[in-house]
């Protein structure tokens, strides 16, 4: 009995630990910059829909959406191709070649993003990448697709070679097996996978504030920071653009929950 209100204790109080700033984040982007400082917690008197009109229109924040989901759409389908197929040879290369493949990839998590960006930043200036989408969707991908291979090897790892020596029998080649077996197979670890890219390359502030310098092509999280300033902060239009930020995450989470629980426990219990 103890141990279960322990546990509903601790449920509760990280239940208010995520609800308040959700909710004054909410809130705060339907008030004005007097009441919400006035009441903070509290709920708006009067919802004030100009700030969402304002981050929309003057502050650019359409084409700033466009350039971030641009991003995603091209790195994610990357990273999930090019992982795809590294995790099929880790699991198909038997012997070391294969724990080799894997400790490579593995060791890249091992290294922070921080030690190699002067480096990164050093080749992508003499390469002509700096200051560009492109250059931008490049590190995107390489910072990524350790932590992808990492997932989707685990996962192809616990598939049973019986299921390629069957599609070998039939007459597949390597490319058919991977098609066939290796994809559409661990399809939830897929989806897990491509949710956590997303989020990251979403989300991610630090290498478009060291890549990107011209307006017109900075990303979200970057166009965020033009609403803090050195003396004074606009509080209600930072809380509108976080909504603004969030709301596909929580879009795509909503449309493949089913996916994303489904690959987070794929190969938890072996049957």
């Amino acid at each position: 009995m103890l141990a279960r209100l322990g546990r509903r204790a601790v449920l509760a109080v990280y239940a208010l630990l995520v609800t308040v700033p959700l909710l004054v984040v909410l809130g705060g982007s339907l008030k004005t910059t007097a009441e919400l400082f006035d009441s903070p917690f509290g709920p708006p008197t009067n919802p004030r829909l100009q700030n969402y009109v304002e981050v929309l229109t003057t502050q650019n924040l359409l084409r700033v959406l466009g350039n971030s989901a641009f991003v995603v759409a091209v790195s994610v389908p990357t990273t999930l191709v090019l992982a795809s197929l590294v995790a099929y040879a880790i699991a198909r290369l038997p012997g070391w070649p294969g724990r080799v493949l894997f400790a490579v990839f593995a060791a890249g998590l091992a290294v922070p993003a921080q030690a190699v960006m002067i480096p990164q930043y050093v080749q992508f200036d003499r390469l002509g990448l700096r200051d560009s989408l492109a250059g931008l969707m490049l590190v995107n991908v390489v910072v990524t697709l350790p932590v992808a291979v990492f997932i989707l090897a685990g996962f192809l790892r616990t598939l049973p070679t019986e299921l390629y020596e069957a599609a070998e029998l039939d007459g597949a080649g390597p490319w058919t097996a991977f098609r066939r077996v290796a994809v559409p197979l661990p399809a939830p670890s897929l989806a897990a996978t491509a949710i956590y890219l997303f989020v990251m390359h979403w989300n991610d502030l630090l290498y478009p504030l060291l890549f990107i310098d011209d307006p017109a092509k900075r990303t979200l999280p970057l166009a965020l920071l033009d609403f803090t300033g050195e003396y004074l902060t606009d509080y209600p239009l930072l809380f509108t653009g976080v909504v603004v930020a969030s709301t596909p995450m929580v879009v795509a989470y909503a449309l493949l929950q089913r996916h994303f629980i489904a690959g987070i426990t794929a190969g938890a219990v072996k049957g």
